[in-house]
């Protein structure tokens, strides 16, 4: 009997010492992936983001970066999350509007002139509303939406000077409604399909066109590819971070704060990469041999006007308008 009462007493110190040995609280791993290359500013950003976090965080959540669509395409790293999988992306807003159809104002055409506009309106209380309501809708939650990609430009086989020059032309593009309709309304064929498989339908002619910001342009190679690019800067692309809720209800509310933080802090950064390498990628892209031109843009701006009645989407624009005091 007492060599049975010492050893349940030892049992009891050792799983005393387990428990006193485990830590309090797990670390969360967030995988976090791009379609984009690992120079992308966007790839860079997320680089800093991982090391931010790590550190911030004391080790409680670990960033994993995968770029160039190691975890799929946008399109599949968002059913990733919604399905519980702790996975993020970085997705451009419009993506997202098939859950709260406003969102889609982040990528409607010729709307913000600037950056600064852009990051202004993402950290309205307007704006974080309907992220809010993206969680309850979708099962995602957006860390911060100001990771700035740039302006999105028409790569084409000829020269374009206005709409009418793009009838015919099957121009790729982001599979979404603001985006299938503002690229129908400046006179080409909207073709969704995945960035990945981009450069291989230029080169085999399935695609006559697609459109992209100038960092994408070059380190996608795509100036193999085409022989014009047109500033048209008819969408700026604004991103946003997003993960599974899942996984985000894993980090504990001090952690999501910092998280948080650093995410808009980063995005800022990669934004600022985004516009320095932006011109000089534009320049690079010229000096390939590809001949790029600026274009009277009042052609465009008023044939993509209707899109957002056809979207219903100017209650939104009046939002963004009264957010940036215009």
């Amino acid at each position: 009997m007492k060599l049975a009462v010492k050893t349940l007493g030892l049992c009891a110190v050792l799983a005393g010492a387990v428990t006193f040995a485990m830590p309090a609280t797990a670390a969360t791993t967030l995988r976090i992936g791009t379609v984009l290359s690992p120079n992308d500013p966007m790839g860079q950003g997320l680089e800093k983001f991982k090391a931010d976090v790590e550190k911030a965080t004391n080790g409680d959540v670990i960033i994993e970066v995968f770029h160039n669509s190691q975890l799929g395409d946008t399109t599949e790293m968002i059913d990733q999350a919604r399905a519980g999988a702790a996975v993020g992306t970085v997705t451009d807003v419009a993506r997202l509007s098939s859950f709260v159809p406003s969102l889609a104002i982040m990528s409607a055409p010729f709307l913000f002139d600037t950056y600064e506009e852009a990051d202004k309106f993402a950290l309205s209380p307007e704006y974080i509303a309907w992220g809010d309501e993206l969680r309850e809708k979708s099962g995602l939650v957006m860390i911060a939406s100001n990771w700035y990609q740039g302006a999105r430009h028409a790569l084409t086989q000829k020269p374009i000077s206005s709409p009418a020059d793009l009838s015919g032309v099957r121009m790729r593009t982001i599979g979404a409604p603001v985006w299938i309709e503002t690229i129908r309304a400046m006179g080409a064929e909207p073709t969704p399909i995945a960035w990945g498989e981009v450069y291989t339908a230029l080169q085999l002619g399935s695609i006559d066109a697609a459109e992209a910001q100038p960092t994408a342009i070059w380190n996608a190679k795509l100036y193999e590819v085409i022989k014009n690019v047109t500033k048209t800067g008819h969408i700026q692309l604004v991103t946003a971070l997003v993960v599974g809720a899942q996984a985000w209800d894993e980090i504990s509310p001090e952690n999501q704060k910092i998280v948080r933080d650093l995410a808009v802090e980063d995005g800022r950064y990669a934004s600022k990469l985004t516009i320095e390498l932006g011109e000089k990628a534009l320049a690079d892209v010229a000096a390939s041999g590809v001949e790029v031109s600026d274009v009277d843009l009042a052609p465009f701006k008023e044939a993509v006007a209707p899109v957002y009645k056809m979207l219903d989407l100017e209650a939104e624009a009046a939002t963004v308008k009264k957010v940036l005091g215009r």
